[in-house]
């Protein structure tokens, strides 16, 4: 047993594997910790648009909110408006106060409402934290806001003070919140597809891209870079194609759910996968087999920053930025608009398309440069 270890441990190819599972450890603890030290402070960088109508008890409930909501209070002029807003995920929920607020709460034996509209094709975790906010913020109206307001009313109308106060005390509970939600996610499993999706097409990706280079290498005397490259393409788009049929054929035929159909989830599929095949492909073409060690840096970076785990608004700056220059960010968008809903596909699209397109340049332009070598032609053979 002893000599077999020993003859594995003289191996490169053995030592390169212990290697790379050290290095998997080390990068994804360096980019998972940096990436998420600061999700919990961020917090506050959510966004909630909210539609006052009611001039009267709902001015003084936004400014109540204003100072004590840890999340970002924008006054929107029209409840359309606001919801487009939240379709486009620029803010996380709507807090709409209608304008017969003031109106129920003078009412006997009516609640008065609260209406919040949350967009559910995000991340789990958006949901959670505005539901939490939603509980927060109507405790916050009811405990505040109204009871200091409904007893200026009631004094008002001429009630003794401790009348007033008596009847403001119980007009406090009347407060209730309707909530609504838009791009309903049936169950967990459906709300992990973009997540489980990306992460599985870049790691095949890699994988593939891992077996490829290994038969460039061995292919190396008989063809020359630039045709190599040509192949390597041709073989990337015709697998990306056959793979994105398996992959949206499986994850519908299992439950998954769709708003736009198997035709547009096969070709979004298709297109982020070429992508990632490609680019995958770039580190390896250029650096060789220590191209991996990118290409493992890369999956962990798209991970973090590409939403599909923790929502984006939640990161800092630095995994913000380098999110959109990484294609995962957009395949995630892309498939949640695909399968819950959303706003146009259009930017999803073009960012891919222009990741895809750079890279390729790049990888052939690297290829012209690469020194042609003088090899006999084979009997047989067309080169």
């Amino acid at each position: 047993m002893k000599e077999a270890i020993g003859s594995f441990m003289k191996l490169p190819a053995a030592k390169g594997g212990i290697l790379a599972a050290m290095m998997f450890q080390v990068i994804f603890s360096l980019v998972w910790m940096r990436g998420y030290s600061d999700v919990t402070d961020n917090v506050s960088k959510l966004v909630i648009a909210v539609v006052n109508e009611d001039p009267t008890a709902g001015q003084m409930i936004v400014e109540q909110l204003k100072k004590n909501v840890p999340f970002q209070m924008n006054v929107v002029e029209s409840l359309d408006l606001a919801k487009d807003q939240l379709n486009e995920r620029d803010v996380q929920m709507v807090l709409h106060v209608p304008a017969n607020l003031t109106a129920k709460l003078q009412a006997a034996g009516e609640p008065a409402k609260l209406e919040y509209y949350i967009n559910e094709s995000n991340p789990a975790m958006i949901k959670s934290i505005m539901q939490s906010a939603i509980a927060n913020i109507t405790s916050t109206v009811n405990k505040q806001a109204i009871a200091g307001g409904t007893q200026a009313v009631l004094l008002e109308m001429k009630l003794p003070e401790e009348q007033a106060i008596k009847a403001a005390g119980g007009l406090a509970e009347k407060v209730v919140s309707n909530v609504q939600f838009s791009n309903k996610v049936n169950g967990m499993a459906n709300q992990m597809v973009p997540m489980m999706m990306v992460l599985a097409s870049f790691v095949g990706a890699i994988v593939m891209q891992l077996n490829m280079q290994q038969a460039s290498m061995q292919l190396g005397k008989h063809l020359g870079a630039w045709n190599k490259f040509a192949a390597r393409g041709i073989i990337n788009v015709l697998s990306a194609i056959i793979v994105a049929l398996v992959g949206s054929s499986l994850m519908l035929m299992l439950g998954g759910q769709s708003v736009h159909g198997f035709m547009a989830i096969w070709g979004f599929q298709a297109l982020f996968l070429a992508t990632f095949m490609f680019v995958a492909q770039l580190f390896l073409q250029i650096f060789g087999m220590a191209g991996m060690l990118f290409n493992i840096i890369l999956l962990s970076a798209q991970l973090v920053s590409s939403g599909a785990i923790v929502p984006r608004e939640l990161l800092d700056g630095f995994y913000q930025n380098l999110g959109n220059y990484l294609p995962a960010t957009y395949a995630v968008e892309g498939i949640m608009d695909l399968l819950f809903g959303g706003p146009s596909m259009t930017s999803s699209v073009n960012g891919l398309v222009v990741i895809c397109v750079v890279v390729v340049v790049l990888e052939g332009v690297f290829a012209s440069l690469v020194k042609k070598e003088s090899v006999p032609v084979l009997a047989g053979t067309n080169i």
